[in-house]
């Protein structure tokens, strides 16, 4: 009965949101879920904050991490499932140890580990348009991925360089989209959006020593782009930085907590989305009539 309820509730919600679209009166909003390994599951806690102040997501795109919830969103998985997912995740259910020139693992289990929450296959089969990215690594070009299969660029967008191989897909060698959008937002902005809220895990400065050759690399990631000028902050209307620094990327045990800081920094924004939203509003429905 529970179930039921919260569907009929969602079903309405859409139905309204649908209807004051049509009316001309809202702008559309884009979602940028960044990249963060376990950090990850904070964008769980944005998504249902969202959804508890009805704030809508007509256009959603994700980098790394962020694209695997963005698709399992898309798709229309619950958040409780996602969240019951995150507590039992552990590396070997998206990666296997297999030494190679370019790199020390593979994450061919990923679009395996993808089916748990929808057995959709391709982005024509989304409920919401979503954009997964990637770098091209030859180039150095963000690769926006909104058609065709999901699998491979899912795989592409998560391939951490110096981690995962580099995924080789449509001629081109792809690695993890982190390295030209942080967050994606230049992505959501392509697809049309008004408005567009980004989603930012911050890893912060580690306590201790390196546990590993996954940290060294992932430390030094970071803390170039943190020296970096970053031009996804360009294409930003609203931040959403929840307090994860403090999380090493393979805490996945720690999602309970890690969802609470996204819930928190997402209701923290929530002011400032409705006054765009509003403002943003008034000025879409001027340029409509």
């Amino acid at each position: 009965m529970g179930t039921t309820v919260k569907w009929l509730g969602k079903a309405l919600k859409g139905l309204r949101s649908f209807a004051y679209d049509q009316d001309g009166g809202r702008p559309r909003v884009g979602l940028a879920l960044g990249g963060g390994f376990a950090r990850g599951i904070a964008h769980v806690g944005v998504l249902r904050a969202l959804e508890e102040y009805e704030i809508p997501v007509d256009f959603i795109a994700g980098t790394s991490v962020g694209a695997l919830i963005s698709t399992a969103y898309a798709s229309g998985c619950s958040l409780d499932f996602m969240a019951e997912q995150g507590v039992h995740t552990r590396f070997s259910d998206f990666g296997r140890w297999k030494l190679s020139r370019r790199g020390m693992a593979s994450n061919d289990r990923l679009e395996d580990y993808l089916h748990r929450f929808t057995s959709a296959k391709s982005f024509e089969e989304m409920k919401i348009p979503l954009a997964i990215v990637a770098v091209d690594i030859l180039t150095g070009e963000s690769v926006h991925f909104t058609k065709g299969e999901i699998g491979p660029a899912l795989r592409a967008s998560c391939a951490y360089p110096g981690l995962f191989i580099p995924v080789e897909y449509e001629g081109r060698c792809l690695v993890d989209g982190f390295l030209t959008e942080t967050v994606p937002t230049p992505a959501a902005r392509e697809m049309g959006a008004d408005i567009v809220i980004a989603v930012h895990l911050e890893p912060g400065l580690l306590k201790s020593m390196p546990r590993n050759s996954i940290e060294v690399i992932s430390r030094s990631f970071s803390i170039i782009q943190t020296r970096a000028s970053d031009a996804w902050r360009k294409e930003t209307d609203v931040l959403i930085e929840p307090n994860v620094h403090h999380v090493l990327w393979d805490e996945f045990a720690r999602t309970p907590e890690l969802i609470e800081s996204g819930l928190d920094a997402t209701r923290q924004a929530i002011p400032k989305i409705r006054m765009l939203l509003a403002r943003k509003g008034a000025g879409v429905r001027r340029e409509r009539r």
